[in-house]
C-alpha cells in the first residue's frame, strides 16, 4: 500500500486561486477512533477561500490541506472505531480539514453512512452545511414551531439547507435575502420561502416589517455582519434573537448605528461557529442530522442543491466560482 496520496495544496501556503495545486504528500493513518476514508468527492465553502488566502483561524488539530466536508468508502480504522462503521463502508462525513485529497483519516463519531438514494456528489454537499443550518436553528437561536426566520444570503448552501428545516418545521413564515432577482426567486418558487428580499433593489428591513404588520422576524441568521447590523436590529421582533455565522459585508460598523433596540426590543446578537467546535459538540449535531434530516434525503423531502459538479484538477475554477458568487448551492469537486 502507497504510503503516499495526492492533495490539494497552496503554493507558499497562502495566496490567490492560481496557488492552487495539486501535489504528492503523506498518506494518512487512521488511529483509535479514525477511519481512513478513500474520497469520492468533496464539497466546497467558503471558508476554503478564506483559509487559502491565510485569513481563516484554522483549528489546531486540523491538516493543512483544505476542505472539511466529503464522501467516500472507508479503507482502514482505528482500534476502536465507533460502533457500526467498518471498511468497505460507504460514508459520508464533516473534518477539521484536508478533504482536498485522495485520501481523508477521521473520527468515526463524524461519519454517516450514505443512503443508496443519493449520489456520492450529493452527499459530500451535506455534512458542513445541513450541520451548520442545524446548529444555528435548534442549538443557537432556540427556533420552535411558530417562530418566524429570516435567512441571509437565501441560495448560499446554508440558507438552502436552513430554509428547507425551516418549512419543515413548521416556522409561522420564512424569509430570505439574496443580491439577485433569481436568487429570490429560486428561494420562494424552490425552496418554499414566504418570500424574499433583492437587498441591492430593496430597502429589505423596510420590506419584512410590511410582511410582519410592523413585527418583525422572530429570528435572523445573518452570513453578512457590518452591512446589514442596522438592518437586523430595525428588523428583528421584540425578543427576537439575530445569530451572526459570517463576515461577507465586514467587521467595522459605520458611525451612526444605533443600538438602542437591545433595549427597546429585548433582543439578543450572539455569534457562533462550527468547524472550532470540539468533536463531542459536533458529534451531538451529526446524530441530530442523522435522526432528523438523512430520512428526508432519502425519501425526497429534503434537496441537496448542487450547483456545479467539477473534477477536482479544475479546483481553480471550482474557487473562482465561489469566489464570484455565480452559484445557487453547493460546488462539488470529484476525486479520480
Amino acid at each position: 500500500m502507497s504510503e503516499t496520496m495526492r492533495a490539494v495544496d497552496i503554493k507558499g501556503g497562502a495566496g490567490p486561486i492560481e496557488a492552487l495545486h495539486i501535489t504528492t504528500i503523506p498518506k494518512p493513518r487512521p488511529n483509535g477512533t479514525q477511519a481512513l476514508v478513500k474520497i469520492k468527492a468533496f464539497g466546497l465553502n467558503r471558508m476554503d477561500l478564506l483559509q487559502r488566502e491565510g485569513h481563516y483561524p484554522v483549528p489546531p488539530q486540523a491538516p493543512k490541506t483544505l476542505g472539511v466536508e466529503f464522501s467516500g468508502v472507508i479503507e482502514a480504522v482505528g482500534d476502536r472505531p465507533e460502533e457500526g462503521f467498518k471498511v468497505g463502508d460507504e460514508v459520508f462525513g464533516l473534518a477539521y480539514g484536508g478533504a482536498y485529497a485522495e485520501y481523508i483519516a477521521v473520527s468515526t463519531r463524524m461519519l454517516v453512512h450514505k443512503p443508496k438514494e443519493l449520489s456520492w456528489e450529493e452527499c459530500a454537499g451535506i455534512p458542513e452545511t445541513w450541520i451548520t443550518a442545524t446548529q444555528a436553528i435548534y442549538l443557537i437561536s432556540n427556533f420552535t414551531p411558530g417562530k418566524s426566520i429570516l435567512w441571509h444570503a437565501g441560495a448560499s448552501s446554508v440558507s438552502i439547507a436552513g430554509i428547507q428545516l425551516s418549512v419543515a418545521d413548521n416556522a409561522s413564515a420564512v424569509y430570505a435575502t439574496a443580491r439577485q432577482d433569481e436568487k429570490c426567486e429560486f428561494t420562494v418558487k424552490t425552496l418554499g420561502a414566504t418570500a424574499a428580499f433583492n437587498t441591492k433593489t430593496q430597502n429589505w428591513a423596510n420590506e419584512i416589517l410590511k410582511a410582519t404588520d410592523g413585527k418583525g422576524v422572530d429570528i435572523i441568521i445573518d452570513f453578512i455582519g457590518a452591512e446589514y447590523f442596522q438592518q437586523n436590529l430595525d428588523a428583528v421582533a421584540r425578543d427576537g434573537m439575530i445569530v451572526n455565522l459570517g463576515f461577507m459585508g465586514g467587521t467595522q460598523l459605520p458611525a451612526g448605528v444605533d443600538i438602542g433596540a437591545f433595549v427597546r426590543k429585548r433582543c439578543t446578537f450572539v455569534g457562533s461557529s462550527l468547524r472550532s467546535r470540539d468533536e463531542a459538540y459536533q458529534g451531538k449535531l451529526r446524530d441530530q442530522l442523522v435522526d432528523h434530516a438523512v430520512p428526508r434525503f432519502a425519501d425526497g423531502r429534503f434537496k441537496i442543491h448542487v450547483d456545479k459538479v467539477l473534477p477536482w484538477e479544475e479546483v481553480q475554477e471550482a474557487h473562482r466560482m465561489l469566489e464570484e458568487n455565480r452559484t445557487k448551492g453547493k460546488v462539488i469537486c470529484t476525486v479520480s
